[in-house]
């Protein structure tokens, strides 16, 4: 049960992030984008940069918040599955390209969002 609790928290802070990303002007590509190196949350459009975001939820910011836990580990499969999807939509594949992250914290059903844009890059 508490993972299916754990699966709703993340999809309300992931609607909230989306919506927080259109509301700034971004255009939805895709959401929760599986591949056999891990998962994109959301890709969109910000004019022509195609943005990789990564949704970091903590109730609590106290220990450091969800951007701190995206590791080197992390950012590498973050990298590779952007790869497979730019392999996988040609038409993006000479885009510019980012990695932002929104690290989220509070209600899940109303979360505090701070939006971290070129959070880290590709090559580091």
């Amino acid at each position: 049960m508490a993972a299916a609790g754990t699966r709703a928290q993340g999809a309300a802070v992931e609607a909230a992030a989306l919506a927080h990303l259109r509301d700034a002007g971004l255009r939805a590509i895709a959401a929760n984008a599986n591949y056999r190196f891990g998962e994109l949350d959301l890709v969109m459009r910000e004019g022509a940069t195609v943005v990789f975001i990564e949704v970091r939820y903590r109730r609590d910011a106290r220990f450091g918040g969800g951007a701190a836990s995206i590791d080197r580990n992390k950012r590498r499969k973050l990298v590779h599955a952007a790869q497979a999807f730019l392999a996988a939509h040609r038409q993006f594949s000479d885009a510019p390209c980012r990695f932002d992250v929104i690290d989220a914290d509070g209600d899940p059903a109303r979360p505090r969002l701070t939006w971290i844009r070129d959070a880290f890059r590709a090559d580091d």
